[in-house]
């Protein structure tokens, strides 16, 4: 058997040929004293015509959807009146010589010729290796090649280096459970599997490798939503004797590079940037969707010392200007607001020069400064949000989100809106027991003029060199500058609450290599899977995937996760406990 052509590639041109296809049948249409085979490969389908006096006749008859078959014959042109322009070998057919049924195929569960997919996605994940079987699906992963193949070329072209790095290693804390593996050689010990290449990268740069990049396979048990897996790729780079402009500065020209290599895109140059404070302060968001406008106006002095009491004893007092909504669609938008952790969200829709409806019998005095401040039109709606700033900006942010899938607003922005977010904070404190964590990861360097302020009172003002990188209102990257001082890194596992003992238990061989001639170092990480799924515009980053999991964790078509026998976890050393059902 030797292919001579893919059958997507047969034009006009070919007319006289004789080529070997081979494929899945797609869909056979049955005329009196006569068959039309539409056969199907990677590259699209074309239309094999098999006539009664055809050698081929009987076997033709024999044919089902998906059965694989082998086509010997000669390219003829179509005629005028038979031609399409449907799919791209329209103005072609193929007279078989020879038709040979290589492998017969049962009813499959789902039509996969091209119709509308009718069945629900964990049908089609069950059935995975039929999804894949559809254009749209192989168009996915196509692209995600070219992409992969595109990076490569462009990092190799800045002298970067593709290691690989381990997959078995010591379970650290970066945020998220770690899935853990046992090791039957070391009894009641265990490895975890990467959340990410985060120390073997930096300690590649202690080792004088300078540039560093890979795919990289991560694994975090944590709770799923669209754009999550708990297995997942990264595109991970890592840069020695570079300050926070040149990593950004790269990662630009690499994604210019792959937008316009392959989508014919041109992104901005440079990048817009905004501080993670002005992202939080106007979009209530640390990844904000700026394809669209709708920041917030703050208007706390507004209502300072004024008649309604919840905005004039509140800290911060947000406003975000809304089309005319109905009463309907104002209770969603409180739903949304109250979910994301305010007490409810205050309204008022203007009408001349005064506003009717919600806290309306509070504002008669500012209504011309409101309808000032914020530009609202002739029965435009103004939301609120009140209470200290962190909790206002998120609910209002959460709820303008809402507001553009109500009404769609990104369409009419740009298709892509890509940017950076600077500045980041250095630690978080939990409000209730008031201790301090990191906000990115504990490796993440601090400002150089903001050092001084660890283990004082301020250490919450200290500025991280940590940047994410925002993509439609997703984070699809982020990075830091890493912390190269040995005394900086101690200092820093002192904020967050470590002891000694305790660093050198989780990290000692990382501080001790960092103590051996460390290079100023910093890098990223792209989220690839949700790049990918923002540029093919999938609804969820489980299209992008070829063998996902659903969004309950599971991979139905291997039915994993799955019990193992008593043999392998005593071979291991472990005994499962299963936990009892909690009440509702």
């Amino acid at each position: 058997m030797k292919r001579s052509h893919y059958c997507g590639d047969l034009r006009p041109e070919h007319a006289g040929q004789t080529v070997n296809l081979a494929g899945w049948v797609n869909r056979v249409r049955d005329f009196p004293g006569q068959y039309f085979v539409i056969l199907r490969d990677r590259t699209g389908i074309v239309q094999v015509t098999v006539e009664a006096d055809n050698a081929a006749y009987e076997t033709a008859g024999e044919l089902r959807g998906e059965y694989v078959v082998e086509v010997t014959g000669v390219v003829r042109a179509r005629g005028e009146a038979q031609r399409t322009d449907a799919y791209a070998t329209g103005g072609v057919e193929v007279i078989p010589t020879t038709l040979r049924i290589l492998n017969r195929a049962t009813t499959p569960a789902f039509q996969v010729d091209g119709s509308p997919v009718t069945v629900g996605e964990d049908i089609r994940l069950k059935y995975r290796y039929l999804d894949l079987r559809r254009r749209e699906m192989q168009d996915v992963l196509r692209l995600r090649s070219r992409v992969q193949a595109e990076v490569t070329r462009f990092l190799d072209s800045e002298g970067f280096v593709n290691v690989e790095t381990p997959m078995l290693t010591r379970s650290t804390p970066e945020g998220a459970r770690d899935f853990l593996v046992p090791s039957r050689l070391n009894p009641g010990e265990f490895y975890a599997l990467p959340q990410s290449p985060q120390l073997f990268k930096q300690l590649l740069m202690i080792a004088g490798l300078d540039r560093y990049y890979q795919f990289a396979r991560c694994f975090r048990d944590e709770d799923l939503r669209a754009d999550r897996q708990p297995d997942f790729t990264q595109l991970d780079m890592e840069m020695s004797f570079v300050e926070q402009d040149d990593v950004l500065d790269l990662n630009e020209r690499l994604l210019r590079h792959v937008f316009r290599e392959v989508l014919g895109e041109d992104l901005p140059n440079p990048f817009p940037r905004i501080s993670y404070f002005e992202a939080m302060d106007r979009y209530g968001s640390d990844k904000p969707d700026l394809r669209f406008g709708q920041a917030f106006t703050d208007v706390t002095g507004l209502f300072q010392g004024g008649a309604f009491k919840a905005f004039a004893d509140a800290q911060t007092v947000k406003v975000l200007v809304a089309p005319e909504l109905t009463r309907k669609q104002i209770d969603e938008l409180e739903r949304v607001a109250k979910q994301n952790g305010a007490r409810g969200l205050a309204w008022l829709k203007r009408d001349g020069d005064a506003f009717t409806g919600g806290i309306s019998k509070f504002v008669g005095e500012v209504s011309a400064q409101l309808i000032d401040a914020t530009g609202v039109e002739q029965g435009g709606t103004l939301l609120f949000a009140a209470g200290d700033w962190r909790a206002a900006v998120t609910a209002l942010g959460a709820v303008r989100n809402a507001l553009r899938d109500l009404f769609d607003l990104a369409a009419h922005g740009p298709r892509f809106h890509i940017g950076w977010v600077t500045d980041f904070p250095q630690l978080d404190q939990d409000p209730e027991t008031g201790e301090w964590t990191y906000m990115h990861h504990p490796f993440t360097a601090p400002h150089p003029d903001d050092v001084a302020l660890f283990g004082t009172p301020r250490q919450g003002e200290i500025r991280a060199q940590a940047y994410d990188l925002v993509l439609n209102g997703f984070e699809v990257g982020g990075g830091s500058v890493r912390i190269h001082d040995p005394a900086v890194q101690t200092q820093m596992f002192g904020a967050i609450g470590f002891t000694e003992v305790q660093a050198r238990e989780k990290f000692g061989f990382f501080m001790d290599a960092l103590a051996s001639g460390t290079p100023p170092h910093g890098g990223i990480a792209w989220g690839f899977d949700r790049l990918i799924m923002l540029m093919s515009g999938a609804s969820n980053i489980r299209e992008v995937i070829a063998f996902p999991k659903n969004n309950r964790g599971a991979d139905l078509m291997a039915d994993a996760p799955a019990p193992v026998d008593a043999a392998q976890l005593a071979d291991v050393g472990v005994q499962v406990k299963i936990p009892e059902p909690t009440e509702a």
